[in-house]
């Protein structure tokens, strides 16, 4: 059941989506700085949990300087990060084949994460594919070949379907994997969210509840279902992929909706 709006008055931890949400493409969504500066101002913080692993933490800060607004470290827990401590848990000390970005490999590397791009080397464990930007039909072919002709484990950074750019969107990590699985006949297990691992991280590294946190994003099989997950009360806005009308018939939420981040930035004034 939906919330009345003006209960976010009392939230201090927002944790966002970025694609669709505060940002399209290279574009910041109107409000988003305002709203983030008079979130740190009250004592408050935000961090932005991407399922987006195209780009390392150290471009999202070039990136966000670039549009005014000021982040370091703590204000972000990636896919990527997500995906680093799984392979650590999981896979310390094995090779990986990265079907990826340069910049995803250069973070599992800067992790000492052991990869490989060439999908003839034997000592492959397991095979990770991520959205990728620089994608190309040799990758994909490659990649095909590993799966169907290794005996490798099959991870995959996120769910995401579709990511929000200028014009619309263009294919994410979930449409890829759904491509491969026609010609290979074999599914991932999807890290990022849904799952809880950042959003746990993000309460970790600050001091404020679960009751005085909120997930904000613009996807209900992602962003809120991640939040539900984690017990944590979530805010869907209608500036990417999910609509009012299908947010208000989610069986797991959201707790709120709104037009935009600004709407949300004049609710919780």
């Amino acid at each position: 059941m939906l919330q009345d709006n003006g209960f976010i008055k009392d939230k201090r931890l927002f944790l966002l989506d970025i694609d669709g949400t505060v940002c399209i493409g290279q574009r910041l969504i109107d409000g988003t700085r305002e709203f983030l500066k008079a979130v740190k101002n009250s004592g408050g913080q935000f961090v932005f949990i991407t399922n987006n692993s195209t780009r390392s933490i150290e471009d999202y800060i070039l990136s966000f300087q670039k549009l005014g607004v000021m982040t370091d470290y703590t204000n972000f827990v990636t896919a990527s990060f997500a995906t680093v401590q799984y392979l650590k848990k999981h896979y310390d000390g094995k090779l990986i084949y990265v079907m990826g970005t340069k910049s995803l490999i250069r973070e599992l590397k800067k992790n000492k994460i052991h990869v490989t791009t060439d999908c003839m080397d034997e000592d492959i464990a397991c095979v990770l594919v991520s959205y990728d930007n620089q994608l190309t039909y040799e990758k994909i072919q490659d990649t095909c070949q590993v799966l169907s002709t290794c005996k490798v484990d099959y991870l995959a950074t996120n769910l995401d379907y579709v990511c929000p750019i200028e014009f619309g969107y263009v294919p994410d990590c979930g449409a890829i994997c759904q491509m491969l699985e026609h010609a290979v006949k074999r599914k991932p297990i999807y890290l990022g969210k849904p799952g809880t691992a950042m959003v746990d991280y993000a309460l970790k590294l600050n001091h404020f509840s679960r009751e005085e946190t909120l997930v904000v994003g613009d996807r209900l099989y992602t962003d809120i279902l991640c939040g539900h997950n984690a017990g944590v009360e979530t805010a869907l806005v209608l500036t990417g992929e999910a609509t009012r009308e299908e947010g208000e018939a989610c069986e797991y939420g959201p707790d709120y909706i709104f037009r935009s981040i600004e709407e949300l930035y004049k609710a919780w004034l």
